[in-house]
């Protein structure tokens, strides 16, 4: 029993607007869910992913107008990055400066070519030319072509003080193998067939201060486990060793558990299913605000305060 790669990654945004504009608008991704924070029902809650929400593309948001902005530091995944066609560089390159996004020039890592930015809100986003994307299925209305489009999450980067417990927790409990090392960068990875998001990198950064969770802040990633009998056996087996889990959570779209690592990033094994189709169809993902079943006698009430919002139109693409 194996961790085949990420399920998604969860930050913390500001003006929801922005947000929305900048990774449907930008960076061409699909909002392919929109519905709240079910422990703040007063803020919105973005999904953010490929046509179906493919788990490992999916991206997702807590926009909290005036936010303070967060400080990176060890303790938490600092950089979150996606895979892009191996001659796709010089397209991101353009359009990032044409929409008057500053990036940094690309650096190679581990043979591959990397190009750093940053989102609204400070957020480190790397997009890196990968031999062998992920297969995913292409947003068709979306603003970027499907031959340079994101092709779902290639790694996280966590800075930590110390990763040795980290480690041994990829290695020796979710099966992933050591990669490569750069510097004070190791890299792992999940083993067995390719896919998204099957790596990690761990960036040693000795003294440095916790991070400040904050917009531009990633607050959990989350792994993948194929269904709920495989969660609950991940549950059982984190607990016998002696990681502090959380009972299951129904996140509607999926089922949630979660722990700290030893180095202090809040992780969580989310299932595949059940899905973004499940209360609306895949061309409709996005278009309206959903909400769990036991708050809609609540809706016009969370309608109310929620802050407005305008989908992302051709005009904004």
């Amino acid at each position: 029993m194996n961790i085949p790669g990420l399920h998604h990654v969860t930050a913390i945004a500001s003006d929801p607007q922005r947000n929305l504009d900048f990774y449907a608008g930008v960076l061409g991704l699909r909002l392919v869910k929109r519905t709240i924070n079910f422990d703040d029902p007063g803020s919105h809650h973005f999904y953010f992913g490929d046509e179906a929400g493919t788990p490992g593309t999916i991206l997702t948001f807590f926009p909290w107008p005036n936010a303070r902005r967060g400080a990176r530091g060890s303790g938490e995944v600092t950089t979150t990055a996606y895979a892009i066609p191996a001659e796709a560089t010089g397209y991101w390159i353009e359009r990032l400066q044409r929409l008057g996004v500053k990036a940094d020039r690309p650096a190679r890592r581990f043979g591959e070519e990397v190009l750093r930015f940053s989102d609204p809100d400070g957020m480190a986003i790397e997009l890196i030319a990968a031999a062998h994307p992920g297969a995913i299925q292409t947003w068709q209305g979306g603003p970027v072509p499907a031959e340079q489009a994101l092709c779902g999450f290639h790694s996280v980067s966590a800075t930590l003080d110390d990763p040795a417990g980290t480690a041994r927790l990829l290695t020796e409990t979710f099966g992933y193998r050591l990669a490569g090392e750069a510097g004070n960068r190791l890299r792992f990875t999940a083993t067995g067939e390719p896919g998204l998001g099957q790596s990690i990198d761990l960036v040693q950064v000795e003294g440095a201060a916790r991070g400040q969770l904050g917009a531009g802040s990633v607050h959990h990633i989350a792994f993948r486990a194929s269904n709920e009998a495989q969660q609950l056996a991940w549950r059982e087996k984190l607990s016998r060793l002696g990681h502090g889990v959380s009972p299951v959570m129904d996140r509607t779209y999926f089922h949630s558990i979660y722990f700290r690592e030893p180095g202090g990033v809040l992780f969580e094994i989310a299932t595949d299913g059940p899905g973004f189709a499940i209360d609306e169809s895949v061309a409709e993902l996005g278009t309206q605000l959903r909400l769990p079943s036991w708050m809609e006698k609540s809706r016009e009430r969370i309608e109310e305060i929620l802050p407005r919002i305008t989908l992302p139109t051709e005009a904004i693409l």
